[in-house]
């Protein structure tokens, strides 16, 4: 989904920095997150081929787009194309130097959409559409003008459809039936969507249920009791639904009414005082605040009272730029939050099939949310008219949490073991119903819940909800990242389905430790099996079964798939075995992949150009096997020869390996003694109190551009007798949040100074990337005078790294 460049980048003035990684996949179609901080001008080149370090847009002939935020002096926003100024905006300052802030930048097709936040394609900033698009930019730079700008956590997304409607809900369930809808009607009613508001009804007789009538020629205005309800007091309307203001005059009602229902009104000068006193009637407090503070600036400036213009009033919005439901408008959040609970001013009861309770909705509101609800309410339907309508298909848990939503605006979910699923359960009902804000909402939510446990089930929920592309690609991106853990720890991506699991195996950052797991995988999801197999346990169930029985609808998928295993890069003893097996022999194509590997490692084949099948992934995991204790094969000996460039340095002194203990620096807790290979007899972290309990621990940092999957380690003792019994080797992505990779309860392995011991890790948490490991006492050691000193000098760490 995204390649990211995870460093640091500090670009120096009129530089620019470059990367074969930050391309978009599809010229003119990309998006770029990424995190900057400066003081002005953080700028942003986009052209169609890397230029050099010293590039700068100032000086380019070729055609390009050029993005600055922060512009003169941070007071500008601005666009150039091929060097001339295209956008000029003034006011709006989006940088900041003292911290990084998060922005994205998306182009397609000439559409460059400018937001900020984590999340692209939310918090839409500045649009604006090229009208001669350049449709071949591809290549991304991070620039500068006169001053230095950090950029950090740089990713580039493809798009596969316009940007921003990625996140909007436009195909909402009663659209996808119908045949012959062109996207012209759609956009019209995507358009109205965006809209649509409690505006739509003032003073309309859709689901009106109370009247005023006013003046002297009795006026009849309809409007809505729960409405009025939040916005004021209106409860003595309640047993007549009718209010008479025959002292009123309808323009001042209006203006009241408008205030309510758009959070905006104009009022003439000489309407102010009936007005003030219409809303303290009905307690509209915000109006007659306001409506109050205009009046006293006309007292005080004589000029105002004769201008004879109307007067604005608006309410003041917590989130200025939200049209939606009740954002912008003078509700009290406080009542509108108790409907659901009371029921008060009710007209419809929902009820979920197969479920006793029922919600004590409100047509109108359900109505703002949700345009399928509203054509429910309104047209004619049984439901137009009838008092209570029940709901088939729908988790009535997850209805509960869009019922609050709707009267909140807000998704209160606690997290618990359940909560991943619910919150799958409560986007499918967004999306059912169309409820734009809720769908967004769910998206971001899934997008930090997202995890290697959780990334299956994600997928199987939004593979189908054309809207929610930008998870389906994230989560797509995350399982082939981690491909052999979410294909050993559960089944689950059994149940994924064909075009999403092949779209995996084709990831360009699949990472794999062994082409042999993505065969394995292949074969398990084509077999559709229960449980773990490798291929040899496979190859025995061919023998008295066929592959039709084996494989049965996907045998044909399996045809497809196994041209996407690279065997040219297996052992040649493991083709060996392939090439004798019943899967070769009775599935042609494999045995005619295998046959064609054997040949390239046998005889070195030429001429193999681009083949992907003969080259080795991009982000493959170099093997650093265990072979015995002490030995040269470990992560900390690989570091310190830089990674194989020269000879070995202590790593810790060359910066390549950081160890940090829990007691402070000393002369016998020193991080580079653990890694230098000497024997020492006095080597120790002491204890530190967390939690109210003495701990001791060794951390060890294996640098931010490295990840090892580790299976296997290897400590040494010092020269004392304090033997440790209980401890944990736990690894960590962040040094923060931390996985048990090895428990030891009362381990006797150690038994004399200066001992040698290693340990096998094995089951699912072993094929998990961390950047930290950390060794943590969990128990007191043998030692008598300090038993809570880890005393260990040497430390080597073996798997998977990169």
């Amino acid at each position: 989904m995204a390649e990211k460049e995870k460093k640091f980048v500090r670009v120096a003035p009129f530089e620019c920095a470059w990367s074969e990684d930050l391309m978009f996949r599809e010229a003119g179609r990309g998006c770029v997150a990424f995190e900057a901080s400066a003081r002005n001008d953080v700028t942003v080149v986009f052209r169609e081929n890397v230029g050099s370090q010293h590039y700068h847009y100032k000086r380019d002939n070729s055609p390009h787009y050029t993005v600055i935020l922060g512009s003169h002096r941070n007071r500008r926003f601005k666009i150039e194309v091929d060097g001339k100024t295209a956008v000029d905006e003034v006011g709006m300052a989006l940088c900041s130097s003292s911290a990084f802030q998060s922005y994205w930048i998306s182009i397609y097709d000439g559409l460059i959409s400018v937001g900020q936040g984590r999340y692209p394609f939310q918090n839409l900033v500045f649009q604006w559409l090229d009208t001669n698009p350049n449709r071949s930019v591809r290549y991304v730079g991070l620039s500068s003008w006169d001053k230095h700008v950090g950029y950090r956590n740089v990713s580039v997304l493809p798009l596969t459809q316009h940007p921003i409607s990625l996140w909007k809900q436009v195909d909402w369930s009663e659209h996808k039936g119908e045949e012959g809808k062109d996207d012209e009607e759609l956009g019209e009613e995507c358009s109205d969507y965006e809209k649509w508001g409690l505006e739509n009804f003032l003073e309309s007789e859709e689901l009106s249920d109370v009247y005023f009538i006013v003046g002297e020629d009795e006026k009849r205005v309809p409007a809505h009791r729960v409405i009025l309800g939040i916005c004021g007091n209106f409860s003595f309307c309640s047993s007549s639904g009718v209010i008479r203001l025959r002292d009123v005059e309808y323009l001042v009602l209006h203006s009241l009414l408008q205030y309510v229902y758009t959070g905006h009104t104009q009022a003439a000068e000489s309407e102010l005082g009936s007005l003030m006193a219409l809303a303290l009637q009905f307690e509209v407090l915000p109006l007659v605040k306001q409506c109050q503070e205009m009046m006293d600036r006309f007292k005080s400036n004589k000029k105002l009272f004769n201008s004879g213009k109307n007067v604005e009033l608006s309410y003041p919005s917590s989130r200025p730029h939200s049209t939606v439901f009740p954002f912008g408008l003078p509700v009290n959040m406080q009542k509108l939050k108790r409907l659901p609970i009371t029921g008060e001013h009710s007209d419809v009861k929902i009820n979920i099939d197969g479920n006793d309770s029922a919600a004590q909705a409100h047509k109108i509101i359900f109505s703002l949310w949700s345009i399928p609800f509203a054509k429910m309410f309104t047209n004619g339907m049984t439901e137009t008219k009838s008092l209570e309508i029940c709901l088939k298909d729908v988790s009535p848990e997850a209805f509960s949490y869009m019922v609050n939503f709707m009267y909140s605006g807000e998704i209160n979910m606690e997290d618990g073991p359940n909560s991943g699923n619910l919150l799958l359960q409560l986007l499918l009902l967004a999306d059912q119903f169309g409820i734009t804000l809720l769908h967004q909402e769910c998206c971001k939510l899934l997008l930090e819940w997202l995890s290697e446990d959780s990334i299956c089930p994600i997928l199987q929920a939004v593979s189908m909800i054309p809207s929610c592309k930008l998870i389906e690609e994230t989560s797509k991106r995350n399982f082939a990242t981690h491909f052999d853990y979410c294909t050993t720890a559960s089944m689950d991506f059994i149940l994924l389905d064909d075009t999403t699991f092949s779209h995996i195996i084709q990831h360009p950052d699949l990472t794999v430790t062994s082409e042999e797991r993505v065969l394995n995988a292949i074969l398990m999801w084509c077999m559709e099996a229960k449980k773990l197999l490798g291929w040899e346990a496979v190859d025995e169930l061919m023998n008295p079964l066929t592959p039709e029985v084996n494989f049965s609808d996907r045998l044909h998928l399996l045809n497809d798939l196994l041209p996407f295993v690279r065997f040219a890069l297996l052992p040649r003893a493991l083709l060996k075995k392939l090439k004798m097996s019943n899967l070769s022999k009775r599935i042609p194509i494999l045995g005619n992949l295998v046959m064609e590997a054997l040949n390239h490692t046998e005889m070195g084949l030429t001429n193999i150009g681009t083949d992907k099948r003969f080259q080795h992934r991009r982000s493959s995991f170099k093997e650093l096997q265990h072979i015995s204790d002490g030995d040269s094969n470990g992560v900390m000996y690989f570091a310190g020869t830089s990674y194989g460039e020269h000879q070995w340095v202590n790593p810790v002194i060359a910066k390549r390996i950081f160890i940090t203990a829990s007691s402070p620096i000393s002369r016998y807790t020193d991080p580079k003694v653990l890694v230098s290979r000497t024997f020492q007899g006095t080597s120790f972290a002491g204890p530190r109190i967390e939690d109210g309990h003495n701990c001791s621990w060794w951390m060890v940092d294996i640098g931010e551009d490295h990840q090892l999957m580790c299976n296997y380690y290897t400590l040494r003792q010092d020269g004392s007798r304090a033997y440790m019994r209980s401890w944990k080797l736990q690894g960590s992505v962040d040094g923060s949040s931390w996985t048990d990779l090895r428990a030891h309860d009362n381990d006797q392995t150690i038994c004399k100074p200066g001992q040698f011991a290693s340990w096998p890790i094995t089951g699912p948490n072993a094929l998990l990337p961390f950047r930290y490991f950390r060794f943590v006492l969990t128990g007191p050691t043998t030692g008598a005078s300090n038993p809570w000193n880890f005393s260990i000098c040497f430390l080597e760490l073996y798997g998977y790294f990169r």
